[in-house]
């Protein structure tokens, strides 16, 4: 796992945390709810913390898909063709 890749999970952990916190003492305060809604809310909570991770890890996937020693190659032919071009 890499330093930002961590980061980001704790990052997104601790907003999740404080997003569930703030709702239950809303749900608790302002709004009179059944009891079944601070489980709906905590669950609710949980999935889309996994449905974010999830599409974080696959997004970042698909970046580690290119080679840098490929694409630093492909940039100094680039910088070649175009001088050649130029000319």
């Amino acid at each position: 796992m890499k330093k930002k890749d961590l980061v980001f999970t704790i990052g997104l952990t601790i907003f999740m945390g404080v997003l569930w916190v703030s709702g239950v003492l809303v749900m608790g305060l302002l709004i009179p709810v059944r009891p079944k809604a601070y489980l709906l809310w905590f669950i609710g909570i949980v999935v889309a913390t996994l449905v974010i991770s999830v599409w974080h890890s696959m997004k970042e996937d698909e970046s580690d898909l290119e080679d840098p020693k490929r694409q630093k190659y492909l940039r100094k032919t680039s910088k070649r063709r175009n001088k050649r071009r130029k000319k």
